[in-house]
């Protein structure tokens, strides 16, 4: 029998710690299942508990406190071929409470070990989600209030299909946590063990009194029938492979060429209604047909029917690393929402900035060069007044040109709305 400990960093705990017991009794289920170093992934967070990963030779990941079932779910998914086991205290389970719950649902073939010692061991003795209401923790009376959590009452209710509990102490850990190991699906072993360093330093508690506490809780024992259903791993890839395949994104070819090579930072500042997240497409598109690089990044509130909206784009000849624009070289002031969300950002613009500002907009003291529009002159509505911007600053040639809209227009739209959009640009690109 061939141990996975790691000699270089043997299990320290404090003397009497159950967590000493259970790191051996996983190490003899590993070598009883003949399983390899290479074979496993331990995943671990905060707390004594998450010192297993580095006293095993596994593979092994330690993440955040209560989070080590969601990084375990992704390394499951994309490698299913590995043993995957999750050992997390009774502070992560209460701080994790709800990819508990998730990973109970899902079914994944994860087994979940939570070293069950009534209280935050590492960080002072304060309260857990499992601590007894009569116990003397470094909370204060806080236990005394909440209603302690039965983690395997729980974890039938959402759907687990294998739930076991057991002392830490208990000799048949070894093959407890083997068969939760081997069984197909999401496994809960929850092991009661003794907190010497806090827990019993003030509450009585021994390994005897653990077998009783155990006794005297809803009985545990491994699979629970009425939740068993294929493992959510398998299904999916064959699910997956059952459904219609999503084609990939269509490419757009390179059809003509931009009015200048260069970086274009272009903000459009409007409001609901005006369909600027549309004119935003239209700029990427209008770029990519001429060979540029382009990002699109929009802002609006959650009452997508009133309020700012906002677009800002990046054209480029060059691959584009970060999507936000603090300066940009364009600006189409179409409404006061849009303005005044942006209001900082003028006073910051370039002297060769341009401003295409509506009439009926009012904008702060910038150093740009500004040009108003007067749209309700020019028989625009508002609903049509981004692309009205966009015809004006393709014929002025800033940004992009006519070419490039009307190659953008031609991609995002046909029948009637592509008519009524190039019938409104022909008729802008003809007024003075």
């Amino acid at each position: 029998m061939t141990s996975l400990l790691n000699e270089k960093r043997p299990p320290v705990f404090c003397p009497g710690c159950s967590h000493d017991q259970i790191t051996r009794a996983l190490d003899r289920a590993f070598a009883n299942m003949g399983l390899t170093g290479d074979r496993i992934a331990l995943v671990s967070d905060i707390g004594c508990s998450g010192l297993f990963d580095t006293f095993f030779n596994t593979h092994a990941m330690h993440g955040l406190h209560g989070r080590a079932l969601t990084y375990a779910a992704g390394i499951k998914l994309a490698r299913p071929d590995l043993t995957v086991v999750v050992t997390m205290g009774d502070g992560g389970l209460g701080i994790g409470g709800a990819h508990l719950l998730a990973a109970c649902r899902r079914n994944l073939d994860i087994t979940l070990l939570v070293l069950n010692n009534f209280n935050f061991g590492m960080t002072g003795g304060q309260c857990s989600a499992t601590t007894p209401n009569d116990a003397v923790t470094g909370s204060g009376f806080l236990n005394h209030l909440d209603l302690p959590m039965d983690l395997c009452r729980v974890a039938d209710a959402a759907g687990a299909a294998y739930v076991a509990r057991c002392s830490g102490y208990d000799k048949r850990l070894p093959e407890e946590i083997e068969r939760a190991i081997r069984f197909d699906g999401f496994s809960i072993i929850e092991t009661l063990g003794l907190c010497p360093g806090r827990y019993t330093k003030q509450n009585k508690l021994t390994s005897t009194g653990i077998t009783e506490r155990i006794t005297a809780m809803t009985p545990a024992r491994g699979e629970i029938a009425h939740n068993r259903r294929p493992e959510y791993g398998k299904a999916y890839r064959r699910a997956a492979a059952a459904a219609k395949q999503v084609p990939s994104p269509e490419g757009v070819e390179t059809s003509c060429s931009p009015s200048e090579p260069v970086r274009q930072d272009i903000a459009i500042l409007g409001s609901a209604g005006q369909r600027i997240v549309t004119a935003g497409e239209l700029v990427c598109l209008a770029g990519m047909a001429a060979g540029l690089n382009a990002t699109q990044k929009n802002d609006y509130p959650i009452t997508v029917l009133r309020g700012h909206s906002i677009s800002e784009m990046i054209l480029s000849p060059e691959p584009i690393g970060f999507t936000a624009i603090e300066r940009p070289g364009i600006v189409l002031a179409l409404a006061q929402e849009g303005a005044d969300r942006r209001r900082g950002q003028f006073a910051g613009l370039a002297d060769d900035a341009l401003v295409l500002q509506a009439s009926d907009v009012s904008l702060p003291a910038t150093n740009a060069k500004t040009r108003t529009v007067d749209f309700k002159a020019l028989s625009v509505k508002g609903q049509d007044r981004a692309l009205a911007a966009l015809t004006l600053l393709a014929k002025m040639e800033q940004g992009l040109n006519l070419v490039m809209l009307r190659a953008a227009l031609n991609r995002r739209f046909s029948g009637k709305a592509l008519e009524a959009s190039l019938a409104l640009v022909d008729r802008l690109a003809e007024t003075n």
